[in-house]
């Protein structure tokens, strides 16, 4: 009876180790059905257009001679073309200005509606959205309208009192009107990011403020503030990987921007006007991958130096 029990015991344990293992193939199939039709457009769309690109950047196609494999050429080529270094000193630059306005403004507006709980409140942050749910083109058409000293809206304020309106489509003054443009589209959206935050805030920190004297001044710069710190960090790098790669507002205003946005505006225009407008698709590649060196660059040396690549990277 004893050597039936023993024998039977081993056999048990199989089944249910068989059966578990069933379960556990069964839940990775489940997994891979859920996430097959994603990872299938995924690498159709991104990953195997971008192992395209990358192919195409190592190759230069020449009028005599054909195409021939030129390594790294191309890229040593774009790091010492004039029209490309401009161009990314100018995203630089851009983002030294845009980006810290952008967050000033969503994070004032962020501690103003979250001081605020009235029915005027909710109605301001679905307007303070809006900017952000409007089509770029439709955006760049807009304010290029109100800035046209032609036909705009501008002039005939200013006329009003006798004055000329001021030429933000002009090269004087078109850096300042991009970013006016930039934080307009964007600052609802990093707004909408930071009130989330204040929302995740236990309301019973402030009640403990307040008995110990605080103000509201004191509540949002020693309180909830540095409680948000994890969501400004994570708008900065937002913001710092699409300035980086700004494209869509200059290259829909340099229609209306007589010859002060030129097809090397930033290394995005120039790496479209390469690859659409002269058809030189091998060193449009390159100059791509290149920015978006400088953009992985820029981001990891970011987090690097605020201590929290660990939670990004």
């Amino acid at each position: 009876m004893t050597l039936l029990i023993e024998e039977s015991a081993p056999s048990t344990r199989e089944k249910t180790h068989k059966a578990r293992g069933t379960v556990r193939l069964r839940e990775h199939l489940m997994g891979w059905l859920f996430v097959g039709p994603f990872a299938l457009v995924f690498l159709a769309l991104l990953i195997a257009p971008l192992a395209y690109a990358l192919y195409l950047s190592l190759f230069r196609k020449k009028l005599i001679g054909g195409t021939s494999f030129v390594l790294f050429d191309n890229y040593v080529k774009a790091f010492t073309d004039p029209s490309f270094l401009s161009g990314a000193w100018f995203v630089v630059r851009f983002s030294l200005v845009a980006i810290p306005l952008q967050i000033v403004v969503a994070l004032a507006m962020a501690l103003i509606l979250d001081a605020v709980t009235s029915a005027f409140a909710r109605f301001s942050r679905l307007m303070i959205f809006l900017p952000y749910a409007i089509p770029t083109v439709i955006g760049a058409v807009m304010w290029g309208f109100l800035y046209s000293r032609s036909f705009g809206p501008l002039s005939d304020v200013f006329g009003l009192f006798g004055a000329t309106a001021p030429d933000f489509l002009g090269g004087n003054l078109i850096f300042y009107g991009l970013v006016n443009v930039v934080t307009w589209q964007w600052a609802g959206y990093y707004m909408i990011i930071l009130y989330a935050a204040l929302q995740g805030i236990d309301p019973a920190l402030y009640e403990a403020a307040r008995m110990d004297g605080a103000g509201r001044r004191q509540i949002a710069l020693r309180i909830k503030i540095p409680l948000i710190a994890p969501a400004l960090l994570l708008i900065l790098v937002f913001a710092l990987i699409g300035t980086l790669q700004f494209f869509n507002e200059p290259q829909f205003l340099r229609f209306l921007a007589a010859g002060t946005i030129g097809p090397d505006f930033t290394p995005n225009m120039y790496a479209y006007q390469q690859a659409f407008a002269l058809a030189n698709f091998n060193y449009g590649s390159a100059i791509s991958f290149a920015l978006g060196g400088i953009v992985f660059a820029g981001v990891y040396a970011f987090l690097f130096f605020t201590r929290k690549r660990r939670s990004f990277l």
